[in-house]
């Protein structure tokens, strides 16, 4: 980041689409803020909340917009088309702050006012990408229209629409690197890696309650999460004869009712917070990830840090960087790697070693530091 003879940190706005909710944008803007108080760093946060407020807390100025129409876009996410209101504001707010650096996290509402005001105050911007919205864009569209043309075309307009946005940041950051080569070619910013790391004080290995076989999910019940690939997943385990397993589906979606209509072993008890959500964790033997959307999977690196082996979709175990074989299995047959977890002779918890040993790897510390150099490097190129 910075020493004590070098150049003063970046005064920081963030705004973010996500702060106190249970998803991993919400997380990982929890875990920014938590790192600049530690730090002392001046770091200003904007997001939504229940009341319109300003508060001082350390380093820290927080300043939440209470959105009055609620647009739902999904379990606990929500845009407010006329947060634009609060503008002249928030202006005031950050004329007090002196920000050196305006970071939005996508294009929500929150990130939208965050873009405009960069602007007015010709506050430099950088965008984060965080959710592959344009992927969102063909899995929701209805079923029948998905295998035509229409969910291509309309992933295709999403994605020309998102890079238009980012285009308007001085540079711009994304979790892997195939994200960040396609902003760089389609934005034509500098673009750089802004990883995702997990909190290994809170998630951590324990013992494991007697039981069947569990394995499980932790996320958002909805089409691009490609949960519907449980179903598959019991029904191959039962024709393979096994019976004594079980599958734990922790979250919220349009997806959960079809799931508890379809699956006989699972027990779906929805949003988990705190030490339920940590003893969850602890509780599977496998955590299977089968979403070939998602930019990273905060949640991945959660149950790795708990020690528990990960089935993931080639796409997810390329952007999270593990090894088939070594932290769990990278393939799109998951009953596959879950009946060799749970009949090979300490696989389970040899793998499980491996899984939180790599977790350990991955700090949020280290992340925003690695962040807080970028931003010297973006902003200072000549430097």
């Amino acid at each position: 980041m910075t020493n004590d003879d070098g150049p003063n940190p970046p005064r920081v706005a963030l705004f973010t689409d996500a702060f106190h909710e249970p998803n991993g944008l919400g997380t990982l803007s929890r875990e920014f803020a938590a790192f600049a108080q530690r730090r002392g760093l001046p770091f200003c946060r904007v997001n939504a909340g229940p009341a319109t407020s300003t508060a001082q807390e350390g380093s820290i100025t927080a300043i939440e917009l209470k959105r009055g129409i609620r647009i739902r876009l999904d379990k606990d996410l929500y845009c407010d088309p006329l947060l634009s209101r609060y503008r002249n504001f928030v202006i005031r707010q950050l004329t007090q702050f002196r920000p050196d650096l305006i970071h939005i996290t996508g294009p929500g509402d929150t990130g939208i006012l965050g873009a405009w005001i960069a602007h007015l105050m010709n506050v430099p911007l950088a965008a984060s990408w965080h959710t592959n919205l344009h992927e969102y864009a063909g899995r929701r569209i209805p079923k029948a229209l998905r295998s035509g043309w229409v969910a291509a075309h309309a992933e295709r307009l999403s994605l020309r629409a998102l890079m238009a946005f980012y285009g308007l940041a001085r540079f711009v950051l994304a979790p892997n690197q195939s994200m960040v080569d396609l902003l760089a070619e389609r934005t034509r910013r500098p673009s750089f890696l802004m990883k995702h790391g997990v909190d290994t004080s809170r998630f951590v290995p324990r013992a494991k309650p007697d039981g069947p076989f569990c394995f499980g999910f932790v996320g958002r019940l909805t089409p691009e999460k490609n949960v519907r690939a449980f179903v598959d997943i019991e029904q191959q385990l039962l024709a393979a004869g096994e019976r004594d397993f079980r599958i734990l589906l922790v979250g919220d979606g349009s997806e959960r009712n079809w799931l508890q209509q379809h699956l006989t072993k699972a027990t779906l008890p929805g949003f988990l917070q705190g030490d339920q959500l940590v003893r969850a964790f602890a509780s599977m033997d496998a955590f299977v990830f089968p979403s070939q959307t998602d930019t990273f999977g905060l949640v991945v690196l959660e149950a790795m840090a708990s020690g528990v082996p990960v089935l993931l979709s080639p796409e997810a175990g390329r952007r999270i960087g593990i090894s088939h074989g070594v932290e769990g299995f990278i393939s799109t047959n998951f009953s596959e790697g879950i009946l060799t977890l749970m009949h090979g002779d300490g696989l389970r918890q040899k793998m499980g070693a491996a899984a939180e040993r790599f977790a350990r790897t991955q700090s949020w510390e280290g992340v925003f530091e690695d962040l807080y150099r970028t931003y010297d490097v973006a902003l200072n190129p000549l430097r």
